[in-house]
């Protein structure tokens, strides 16, 4: 195996069109009785730090976590006809998951701070799901912060997929703490400005190299390519001046 790509997906993959903050909303109420106070606050988030923050926000009691997952589940369901209406698949976004997915000895699968539920719930909506081994995926419920995911995902790649401790892993993601995420994990970055989060902000971050979106298959794939030893790879953040 040469590689692990993890990629993120509200505002990399898709445009939800504040749809999650209606499932949060929801969710919130379908267990308090009553509307939050202010919206979610997700910009990289996990949900359990997304849903936990809402109830403390509102002064009420933390439900216990699996009540939580079950009311996001039924929430996302509820919500795909309105995905689908509104929201869409980023530019390139399908192309350059089908790339990855025909590489030879590559695993393409989520990173991602969405439940597993809402991640499906969030990719099928835009036919996107087949393109990605989701089974191996680090989702929402799995850990409350970032980086803890990436060191989820692999286990569950070596696990069910073989994978070598020492196999190089990339997130593809759109805000700060994705490239936090890959810089605390020793994982490669592709940052994309594709979201609320603007290129400076990205570099700044850490990330060496930023995209504005995920539309030039062949220039995502170089630099995913470059992370296997195979190509020349990209800058990392001490490299800058």
């Amino acid at each position: 195996m040469e590689l692990i790509v993890l990629w993120d997906i509200d505002h990399t993959l898709i445009e939800n069109a504040g749809v999650s903050k209606e499932i949060y909303a929801d969710a919130f109420s379908a267990l308090s009785g009553r509307k939050p106070t202010g919206p979610a606050r997700t910009e990289g988030r996990t949900d359990r730090l997304i849903m936990r923050d809402m109830f403390l926000r509102d002064g009420l009691p933390v439900p216990e976590w699996p009540s939580i997952e079950a009311a996001l589940t039924q929430a996302g369901q509820e919500r795909l006809h309105d995905l689908r209406l509104c929201g869409r698949a980023l530019p390139g976004a399908h192309e350059a998951l089908k790339a990855a997915s025909l590489q030879s000895g590559w695993v393409s699968s989520v990173l991602t701070g969405n439940i597993a539920a809402n991640a499906r719930v969030k990719l099928s909506a835009f036919g996107l799901d087949p393109l990605l081994d989701l089974s191996v995926g680090a989702y929402g419920a799995d850990a409350e912060l970032r980086p803890e995911l990436v060191a989820v995902a692999r286990a569950r790649i070596q696990r069910l997929r073989g994978a070598p401790a020492d196999v190089p892993a990339v997130l593809v993601g759109d805000t700060p703490r994705d490239v936090e995420a890959a810089l605390a994990t020793g994982s490669g970055i592709v940052a994309v400005a594709s979201g609320i989060h603007r290129p400076e902000e990205l570099a700044a971050a850490g990330a060496p190299e930023v995209l504005p979106d995920l539309s030039d298959t062949k220039q995502v794939l170089r630099i995913l390519e470059s992370f296997t030893g195979r190509g020349k790879r990209p800058r990392t953040s001490s490299d800058r001046p």
